[in-house]
């Protein structure tokens, strides 16, 4: 699972999520960084009010006080697939490098990018590429 820290850059960096079913995002900055919430229609689902931004609608929390949140509230933690689908044809490969530590390595635009995972690998990929 990708950092709440590379998360957070990619989010500065200007990528947007349209949040879809099977998504992972955490709530920051409310006591709840380390719970992870995965969106579906049974529990978590996207609103879409013809007069703002995406809502988050937790249903079935009745324990919660937090019943809906902003979509921009949350911190989407995009998987792997979704990161190289953000590089689109930028992407050029992803490869194992041997260790220690063993890692992973991206080639996308340009910039060969390293981390130990291929999600941070390629978020870092995402980075270089908007930066």
């Amino acid at each position: 699972m990708l950092s709440l820290e590379l998360a957070r850059a990619l989010r500065a960096a200007g990528v947007r999520w349209q949040p879809q079913r099977g998504d992972v995002f955490v709530i920051p900055d409310r006591e709840l960084d380390d719970q992870f919430f995965v969106l579906s229609d049974m529990v978590v689902e996207t609103v879409n009010p013809p007069d703002g931004p995406p809502i988050l609608a937790f249903n079935g929390t009745t324990e919660w006080a937090l019943d809906s949140l902003e979509a921009q509230e949350a911190l989407w933690l995009p998987h792997e697939d979704q990161l190289r689908a953000l590089l689109g044809t930028a992407f050029v490969s992803l490869e194992r490098v041997p260790g220690p530590p063993e890692g992973y390595a991206v080639t996308a635009g340009g910039s060969r990018c390293v981390d130990v995972t291929p999600e941070a690998a390629y978020a870092r990929a995402v980075l270089a590429l908007l930066d």
